[in-house]
């Protein structure tokens, strides 16, 4: 009799020590999960807010890159930058979700099982936790965002920018749009019919990559003057400055949030 309840006793024991460790294993995971991906979002931070981060002197680079472009080719080139193409509020109530599942898993050891009532605020306050982070850190948020939404929101926003600056009411169709999706991590090049009816599908592959490379280093300027200077050499290779050409399209750069 005693011996059972000696056995009985070791192993509620056992349980609870391997409980208590779990517990501990696991909020040491979760909370420096959380804090890289919350450290590394607030590091990124200038990357994303690009409307406050680009300066006078970064327009002003950039319009000299695209005069100097538009020198050598009929192409008109316009960049537009925005910080997002879609605010993506399905990403936030993901981000809750994850939160929630992933807090709930590495931190049973110690949720409060058996008071529902603590168990449930608990539950909440990390799904909170999640979803006030993806709105107030982009980079955060981008985790979250399924990769061919980003793609698709970016590519319908570069076609509402290329009709609204009216990259298609040029004489010769030779309109040319950079677009930049900065929490999408996009970039749309779109041509107008005079070049895009000429040139095949790879036509602006180093241009994009130009640019991406100088967003990722963190340098939207010097990105985006790279891109246009590649942009500038392909045109002019195939679509050549022509005598009497005019500057159709100002030279300059849009940068907006959205």
């Amino acid at each position: 009799m005693n011996l059972d309840s000696d056995w009985t006793a070791a192993g509620t024991q056992v349980s609870s020590d391997f409980w208590r460790i779990a517990g501990l294993v696991g909020a040491v995971i979760f909370a420096a999960l959380l804090l890289f991906l919350v450290v590394r979002a607030i590091f990124r931070q200038r990357r994303y807010r690009v409307v406050s981060s680009f300066t006078e002197d970064d327009r002003r680079a950039v319009r000299e890159a695209i005069t100097a472009a538009e020198r050598r080719t009929v192409g008109e080139i316009l960049p537009v930058v925005v910080e997002r193409s879609d605010p993506h509020p399905g990403a936030d109530w993901l981000a809750a979700l994850c939160c929630l599942l992933v807090g709930t898993s590495l931190l049973a050891g110690w949720l409060p099982w058996e008071q529902p009532v603590f168990l449930l605020l608990s539950q909440f306050v990390m799904a909170a936790v999640g979803f006030g982070l993806a709105r107030i850190l982009p980079d955060f948020k981008r985790v979250f965002i399924f990769e061919d939404r980003a793609t698709a929101v970016a590519e319908e926003q570069a076609f509402q920018e290329f009709y609204a600056n009216g990259l298609h009411k040029t004489e010769a169709a030779t309109g040319v749009l950079l677009f930049v999706s900065v929490l999408e991590h996009r970039v749309i090049i779109m041509a107008d019919e005079g070049i895009d009816s000429k040139v095949d599908a790879d036509f602006w592959a180093n241009t994009d990559d130009a640019i991406l490379d100088g967003i990722r280093q963190g340098s939207l300027r010097d990105g985006l003057v790279a891109g246009i200077e590649r942009a500038g050499e392909r045109l002019a290779e195939f679509f050549p400055w022509q005598e009497g050409d005019r500057n159709e399209i100002p030279d300059r750069v849009i940068v907006r949030r959205e």
